[in-house]
């Protein structure tokens, strides 16, 4: 048996109805339990209640709604009050999971143990202990213990970053609280707590569900089955052990809304949850990795040999995490890298052995472990990990969330942006700004005018032929029908909601309501200063409310009326209309819809409107920028058997009832991002729902078109969703373009773009916000969610999610992605140069041979481990630290298949390497042969005699030529093509710019001083210079020093001079300070800058030769004064 529930019981929010049937879609009037299930005596009771410890309580699917909210002392309209629920946070904990998906100290610290740096020196370690050499074994061993602290602390507070900003992209709720409607992250949510749901909602804690329209639930997760399952919310069960498929009045944790909304009582969070008992129930807690590597349920293996492949695959999975095998693309490829390098190390050391003739003795054994430690970047993994994490900081910092760092290194390399239009492009805030209705007289048109507050039905006011005129009088004096049906069809068939609050959150919610309540007479006269109009909802239909509500015909006034909601077919993004079904307050069952002309059309009565008159008023609305509604109606007969639960049956023979025309104006910066893209050699696409003709003004607007667009490019660049679907995959090949703009888009439009963006070779972005943009989000090569309007489902199918909407935020996430290549790139030459450096440096010091034929080290160990591990690690992560070049966005975007080993990346390395390599190696010759008649003395690799006094000097003049060159290097690599003289020509310009220019990155800058004073106590202290570091200090050599540098210095600056004079890679096109200035700020402008073709990953890389900026300072003043374009007039207003 199955008791149904009152509706009076449950004490329905007057936005929606309560009760409705899933399968039926109709309001169900119910009967009451016989007799509720026994209340708890005491309040302990009550409180814990869902922990299952009052054992006279019955399950939650067999209970009235109303007597859970009395068991957990909430209100089914109000909610909890603030500080109950405060309270029951702090004894219940968060609305979480337990799992291993938190910070693991042990597996980071494995990291830095395993890596292939740590081997060499644990190698080289052991064996200056195994020779006795106690003072560099110690140094090492220092050198290693403060390698692990260093990498480590980076390394965790890089794992805390990430954490906290997934913790920021985690689902948001709408809840009930105090009698108003919030939004808060799901893990706050606590029993008792009053939860909204709707399409695309993840379900974020346990419900028993009290209201709901059309609610369907995915619970493949709980039950296994693939159908979405239809909820009863008038339904209570007796059976408290029924199947969890089966109880169709709850709604479980981590399932998915799939059509419909509703409102539940929330009776279960965290591992209090059904798939919290899941979870409680798993035995490992191992990442989804590792869960794929250790699985193997094959029945037919025997339980050892199961066993056995388990430890193995954990083995291998263990060993693959500590060598960095595991992670991001850019990650895992510079593991193996170092990988490479470590196999690179062990053959230097051969070549070593066997210039030696394998006579190993200490001394070859040594110099073998020096070449090998000198090849090994040991900083390199650290720096990648730090400046990983400096980006997502930044990105968040421009309200980008970053969900899995893959994106993060691939958004330099992006050359297309799909987006949407509302709300990205836009304000996402829109005004009902013209209604045309053909039975009205006259002028046929009212027009909202004057409007600072699309919140508010009070800011602005009504004109009909440019005649202000009174809501009230325009009914009294049209006295037509069909104005009061589109009213109420606009006010009816909306689920938006616009109430004026306190904007603080500790108003009381009767005082609340009461003014609330009072404010619905809608005088003029302005509200008291301390209330606000707040609206929730989609943009279009909170303007469509407001309008309504300047009348008086707001949903909650006409339901106050006696309108009674008897069936609700939500918006369909395929077919583009919604529809509800009222009683109305004389008994008639009436139909109202709204959607876009194209799609309703098919669906009214021809005899209702003319066709011709209709359209040419849409193509009048179009032009302007509004987005064009169509709204109908239907009064079905009294005694007809029309199905309302099917929309077929509803959406049939409307009357045509209006027009509506909304503007949702472009925000302020997206003119200036869509140029900027523009110029970075980016297209930006737009994929809108909208009227082909609104989708046209706004791209205009927006910068997106323009009419100096070629005309091949132009033919198709404005496309409508059903023409382009409509071709085949080679005709849309074979078009000189993709196009710029798709009108009336679905989402099955969007994949197909991403696939044919793909097939060009193009690196795409694409936003999206709803359910069914999930396969488009997830085809693209950058999926991007709206974290404002977005649905949980776009979120979990996305790359990164948008915290503020705006798509002036992916034009700065991809600066970011580009400043990131960059900076990846600038400290592996940095790194790598000294690497090379080193190796020639050793390998051609094997031919120093000392009065006992033993070859002499041109560098001792401990000075290649102080260059590495000391100098070139802070210069390293300042690199990785560096600001964006001002003509990043002027440059075409990067190949991603070549990666951040280049052509350019590797041949500056060699060039610099060698040379470095070649001065050091010169700098040792000099002090030998020119200044000590070639005297290599005898044993001065284990220490000092009074034979080793030349080959000291020359070792300290190799030492300090190898770090004063990697200091001018960290200079250098800051840009490819640039000089080091004119580094930042935008900013710093004149004689002496090469200042201000070095000092902007005051981390480098600092780094480089830290090191240059560094060197002297290293040469100069006592003891130090010479039992540990094995040299001596300076005294004429230190010309020699400086003459190395003088060179060095010259080598390069003439290589990218040649770079820039013949054209080559960064020096290709250089910008000149003029057009960087204008390119600045004319991204405000209407820019029409020519631009001209070159490489590209998808052929269409853009640089800037010329472009007209006479817009920018009008539109810089604009901005300045705080005004709006308005598209109806072209005008400029100020608000």
């Amino acid at each position: 048996m199955v008791n149904v529930s009152s509706s009076s019981e449950a004490n329905d929010p007057p936005e929606s109805s309560s009760g409705i049937c899933g399968s039926t879609q109709q309001v169900q009037e119910s009967e009451s339990l016989d007799k509720p299930p026994p209340l708890p005596s005491s309040s302990e009771e009550k409180y814990h209640y869902h922990h299952g410890h009052n054992a006279t309580s019955a399950p939650p699917h067999t209970v009235q709604p109303n007597v859970l909210a009395a068991l957990f002392q909430s209100d089914l309209e109000d909610g909890l009050t603030a500080s109950a629920a405060a309270a029951r946070l702090e004894t219940d904990g968060k609305n979480v999971l337990d799992s291993a998906g938190g910070v693991s100290v042990l597996g980071i610290l494995v990291r830095q143990v395993s890596n292939s740096l740590t081997l060499v020196l644990i190698l080289a370690m052991s064996l200056s202990y195994g020779t006795q050499d106690w003072i560099e074994g110690g140094v090492i061993t220092a050198v290693i213990l403060l390698n692990i602290v260093i990498g480590f602390v980076q390394d965790y507070k890089a794992e805390k970053t990430m954490q906290s900003l997934l913790s920021l992209s985690a689902p948001v709720a709408t809840i009930i609280r105090d009698g108003q409607l919030l939004k808060v992250p799901s893990q706050d949510i606590v029993v008792g707590d009053i939860v909204k749901i709707k399409v695309g909602d993840v379900v974020p804690a346990d419900l028993r569900i009290f209201e709901g329209m059309n609610l369907e639930c995915d619970e493949a997760l709980l039950t296994g089955e693939s159908l979405a399952v239809a909820k009863t919310p008038a339904i209570a069960f007796d059976d408290p052990a029924i199947p969890l498929g089966d109880r169709t009045n709850m709604c479980y944790s981590s399932s998915t809304v799939t059509k419909g909304r509703g409102t539940g009582i929330v009776v279960g969070t965290g591992m209090r949850t059904e798939v919290g008992k899941i979870a409680d129930m798993l035995n490992s807690k191992q990442g989804s990795d590792m869960v794929a590597l250790t699985d193997d349920s094959s029945s037919t293996s025997s339980a050892s040999a199961r066993h056995y492949r388990r430890h193995w695959n954990k083995f291998k999975y263990t060993l693959k995490n500590s060598l960095g095998l595991i992670g991001t693309p850019l990650q895992v490829k510079l593991s193996k890298f170092a990988i490479l390098l470590f196999v690179l190390a062990l053959l230097l050391a051969i070549i070593v052995f066997s210039a030696s003739r394998w006579m190993v003795d200490n001394d070859v054994l040594i110099y073998g472990i020096c070449v090998a430690v000198a090849v090994i970047p040991e900083s390199l993994i650290a720096v990648l990990t730090i400046t990983l994490s400096v980006a997502t900081k930044a990105m968040a910092k421009g309200h980008v969330l970053v969900r899995k760092m893959q994106a993060l290194e691939a958004l330099g390399g992006v050359t297309d942006i799909c987006s949407d239009k509302t709300g990205t492009l836009t304000q996402g805030k829109m005004i009902t700004r013209r209604v045309w209705i053909p039975s009205l007289g006259g002028d046929q048109t009212i027009s909202v005018s004057g409007t600072t507050s699309p919140f508010s039905p009070q800011s602005g006011y009504l004109e009909i032929g440019g005649q202000r005129v009174d809501p009230t009088d325009v009914i009294k004096r049209n006295g037509v029908d069909t104005l009061v049906m589109f009213l109420n069809a606009v006010g009816l068939c909306n689920l938006a909601k616009i109430e004026l609050k306190m904007p603080s959150s500790d108003t009381a919610a009767t005082d609340e309501k009461s003014r609330h309540h009072a404010s619905r007479g809608h005088s003029h006269t302005e509200p008291t200063q301390k209330l606000e109009w707040t609206a929730y909802g989609e943009p279009t239909e909170i303007s469509l409310q407001v309008f309504a509500m300047r009348f008086n015909s707001g949903r909650e006034e006409l339901q106050e009326g006696g309108w009674k909601l008897i069936a609700e077919h939500p918006f369909d993004s395929v077919i583009k209309r919604m529809s509800v079904v009222y009683e109305s307050p004389s008994g008639k069952r009436i139909v109202f819809t709204k959607g876009a002309v194209e799609t309703l059309s098919g669906s009214l009565d021809a005899s209702s409107y003319n066709s011709d008159e209709v359209l040419n008023r849409v193509n009048l609305m179009t032009q302007d920028g509004l987005r064009v509604l169509c709204v109908a109606y239907r009064v079905l007969p009294a005694y007809s058997d029309v199905d309302v639960s099917k929309r077929e049956s509803v959406e049939d023979s409307l009357i045509f009832l209006g027009l509506a025309g909304l503007y949702d104006p472009p925000r302020l910066e997206t003119r200036g991002a869509v140029l900027k893209s523009q110029r970075a050699g980016i297209r930006v696409h737009m994929l809108t729902g909208d009227h082909p003709g609104t989708a046209r003004a706004i791209a205009y607007e927006t910068g997106i078109l323009s009419d100096t667009m070629p005309l091949a490019s132009s033919t198709h660049a404005v496309m409508v969703a059903a023409d382009f679907d409509a071709m085949s995959d080679a005709e849309v090949d074979a078009l000189p373009g993709l196009p710029l703009v798709i009108a009336r888009c679905a989402p099955s439009t969007k994949v197909r773009m991403v696939e044919a963006l793909h097939r060009r070779k193009a690196f795409c972005v694409m936003t999206g916000d709803g359910v069914n943009d999930s396969p488009a989000l997830k085809r693209a090569d950058v999926g991007i969610a709206m974290g404002l309007n977005g649905s949980d489902v776009a979120k979990d199918a996305s790359d990164m999610v948008l915290t503020d909407d705006d798509f002036a935020s992916i034009v700065r996430a991809i600066e970011e992605g580009r400043r990131l290549f960059d900076n990846i790139q600038k400290f592996l030459v940095h790194l790598l140069i000294s690497n090379i450096s080193q190796v020639i440096l050793l390998l051609c010091g094997l031919a120093f041979k000392d009065e006992n034929g033993v070859s002499v080290f041109p560098l001792s160990p401990l000075e290649i481990l102080w260059a590495n591990m000391i100098t070139s690690s802070f210069l390293a992560m300042g690199l990785g630290m560096e600001e964006a070049q001002p003509d990043i966005m002027l440059r075409p975007p990067h190949d991603l298949k070549v990666g951040v080993f280049t052509w350019e990346v590797i041949t500056d390395k060699m060039i610099y390497g060698t040379t470095m390599g070649i001065l050091c190696l010169a700098s040792f010759v000099i002090v030998i042969f020119a200044g000590n008649g070639g005297d290599l003395g005898a044993d001065c690799n284990h220490g000092y005699n009074e034979t080793c006094g030349p080959v000291f000097h020359a070792r300290a003049v190799s030492f300090a030529v190898l770090s004063f060159l990697l200091l001018l290097t960290a200079w250098e690599v800051k840009h490819f093509g640039r000089s080091l003289f004119s580094l930042d020509p935008l900013r710093h310009h004149g004689p002496f710019s090469v200042f201000p220019a070095l000092y902007y990155n005051k981390f480098l800058f600092w780094a480089v001083v830290g090191g240059f004073l560094g060197t002297f106590p290293v040469i100069y202290i006592p003891v130090v210079n010479k039992d540990v570091f094995k040299h001596l200090g300076l005294s004429w050599e230190w010309g020699v020093v400086v003459g190395a540098c003088v060179v060095y210095l010259a080598v390069v600056e003439t290589w990218k001079a040649i770079k820039r004079r013949i054209g080559l890679w960064s020096g290709k096109s250089m910008i000149t300070p003029e057009v960087l200035l204008e390119a600045e700020h004319g991204a405000a402008g209407d820019s029409t800058s020519s631009v001209s073709s070159t490489s590209s990953p998808s052929g269409s890389g853009y640089i800037v030769t010329d472009g007209s900026e006479a817009w920018a300072e009008a539109a810089n003043q604009n901005k300045e004064k705080n005004e709006i374009v308005n598209v109806q007039t072209r005008q400029v207003h100020k608000t």
